[in-house]
């Protein structure tokens, strides 16, 4: 594929937004060792694509400009570097690709064998393609800080799920469900029904008193909470959970970083937990597999082109998607 030219869709700078894109013709990336090269079937984009556009992690991400966004893809394997064991061509895979470099709005993409896994027959790619960030982030959150067995082996949870109809939130809920959890859900009106037919079962409208308090119907106290949501204060939160209740925040912005850290300092068992996203290919084979078992739905807002990249982009910014969105080279 060497000197070849490929479409792809890239910003220059910080700042514009889906004006700020530029479709450009580019050289087809060359696998490195350990590394696949990927034609890409689809990507799904993350909020945090968009936040590295902004400027807001900033000097880390993007690594260097321009900048080919989105990490989250399906497709099929068409070169193979040195070392890698586990793909040949010809193989359908979903990844991850690097979270510094990018590389998912365009036809080919390079990405590392570890955050490489099979892709079966019953899970497409615009399902396969929406599972890195959003699905490990929600299994992550459930799993770790919270504690929950998703094989059913530890004690009952009851679980608050905030934005549930979003990328994570959609995800989380299912997980929760997976884990034998009672789940509270919030999210918009025309919602409501979407996030119940996840399993959610208790949902809340966030525009009323008790959707905006948080406050559990039946009365329950959260053990823990996969914060989804824009900024929600702490004392919002404390009342509504059990005695060593986890407020994982998938977003934490600074005052999410003071909470942390004075929960931290005076030892209380209610915890405000700041989540940053390790993925591993396991987890990522794992959920692959939920799907393709029927077990874990991946649901998509909507397909773009990408040629459209740009609606996609602006379709993101906006905040109202009910599941994921999918761009398709």
């Amino acid at each position: 594929m060497a000197g070849r030219l490929m479409h792809a869709v890239q910003y220059e700078g910080y700042g514009g937004g889906a004006a700020g894109l530029k479709h450009v013709e580019v050289p087809v990336p060359t696998p490195s060792k350990g590394e696949v090269l990927l034609k890409l079937e689809a990507t799904s984009i993350n909020p945090i694509d968009w936040k590295i556009q902004k400027g807001m992690l900033r000097p880390l991400l993007p690594r260097k400009l321009p900048c080919i966004p989105t990490t989250d893809v399906a497709g099929e394997v068409v070169e193979i570097g040195s070392g890698v064991k586990n793909f040949k061509p010809g193989d359908k895979v979903v990844a991850m690709l690097s979270a510094l470099t990018g590389g998912g709005f365009s036809e080919y993409g390079v990405a590392s064998e570890n955050l490489t896994v099979s892709r079966p027959s019953e899970v497409s790619a615009a399902e396969g393609a929406s599972l890195p960030v959003a699905a490990l982030t929600a299994h992550m959150a459930l799993t770790q800080p919270i504690g929950l067995k998703l094989d059913k082996s530890g004690p009952h949870k009851n679980i608050l799920v905030t934005a549930a109809s979003g990328g994570v939130g959609h995800y989380a809920v299912q997980l929760a469900k997976l884990g034998n959890a009672h789940v509270t859900a919030t999210c918009g009106a025309r919602n409501i029904d979407f996030v119940k037919s996840l399993g959610a079962d208790e949902v809340l409208d966030y525009n009323t008193p008790e959707g905006a308090a948080l406050t559990s119907p039946s009365g329950k106290k959260y053990d823990g909470v996969v914060h989804c949501a824009p900024a929600i204060p702490w004392s919002v939160f404390e009342p509504n959970l059990g005695s060593s209740g986890k407020v994982v925040d998938i977003t934490p912005g600074p005052s999410a970083m003071w909470t942390f850290a004075v929960k931290k300092l005076t030892f209380s068992k209610k915890r405000l937990v700041p989540l940053l996203l390790i993925p591993k290919g396991e987890n990522l084979q794992y959920v692959v597999d939920l799907v393709k078992e029927g077990k874990l739905k991946s649901v998509v807002d909507s397909k773009f082109p990408l040629s459209k990249a740009e609606e996609a982009w602006a379709k993101s910014i906006d905040g109202h998607a009910t599941g994921k969105i999918i761009v398709e080279p």
